[in-house]
């Protein structure tokens, strides 16, 4: 007689929890992470990569909370790996804004405040500069293998902070917010030498409008601050990745400190 395979519904519901509850942070993580999160990048390769995740990451987890899938419990724990997942996206994406926020400074220094257009993946108007400055980030960020060093970080998250129906502690909500500052700091750091040069040119030139009248500031003005712009950016992209490297660098520790104060 041939062997028969049977499989019971507690049997069954324990395997749909062991890759659920994995695949929707594995998920949030990629619909919010650089890169990956990308409007370029297909839906189903997006939920494909998470699925494919869950399924290579669900043997090690270990045992799991004894809560139904269809229950509140259940639901509760859906909604944690969300916020755990779309959280740990959030502060990698950090970084990235930093970026765009050094553009947007730089081109309204430079008179590129109108070189704007429609970016889908802020959804948003950004500026050209800042756009270019994003996208020489994200191929820092491929050529640094942090696509690969996420992925990593995003397996041990799950022995960092396990899978649990506890209440998530709200220190590690405050260490996000808190990491929101390097925004600021961190795009003026960048392009705070473009910005000082730029207004002490536009200094000069009103000083020396206020001693000869006939010069018209306006017509020399933007050509002279734009190709001294141009000038300046060309000399402080070989700085970008001396500047990028350890910014990326100490993202995914930050990532894991942050699961850490999720558990306190």
């Amino acid at each position: 007689m041939p062997a028969v395979f049977s499989v019971t519904s507690e049997q069954l519901g324990i395997w749909m929890v062991a890759f659920l509850w994995p695949f929707v942070r594995m998920l949030a993580l990629i619909s919010t992470a650089p890169i990956f999160s990308e409007a370029a990048v297909p839906r189903t390769a997006k939920v494909g990569l998470a699925a494919l995740l869950a399924i290579a990451i669900a043997p090690t987890l270990g045992a799991l909370p004894a809560v139904p899938l269809v229950s509140a419990g259940g639901f509760w724990i859906l909604i944690q790996q969300v916020l755990i997942g779309a959280a740990m996206g959030f502060s990698m994406r950090l970084v990235f804004a930093m970026v765009q926020a050094a553009g947007e400074y730089a081109g309204l220094q430079m008179g590129l405040s109108f070189a704007s257009f429609f970016d889908p993946t802020s959804g948003g108007t950004t500026m050209v500069l800042a756009r270019l400055l994003n996208a020489l980030a994200m191929l820092l960020f491929l050529a640094f293998d942090g696509h690969l060093m996420l992925i990593m970080t995003l397996a041990e998250s799950f022995h960092a902070l396990p899978i649990a129906d506890a209440p998530l502690a709200a220190g590690g909500w405050f260490l996000l917010v808190t990491a929101g500052s390097q925004i600021f700091s961190g795009g003026l750091m960048l392009a705070l030498p473009l910005i000082a040069t730029l207004l002490t040119i536009n200094l000069a030139m009103g000083i020396l409008n206020r001693v000869s009248p006939q010069f018209s500031i306006f017509s020399v003005g933007f050509p002279v601050t734009l190709l001294a712009g141009m000038f300046l950016l060309q000399l402080l992209m070989q700085y970008l990745a001396p500047f990028l490297a350890p910014r990326f660098a100490a993202g995914f520790p930050f990532m894991l400190e942050f699961l850490q104060g999720l558990r306190r």
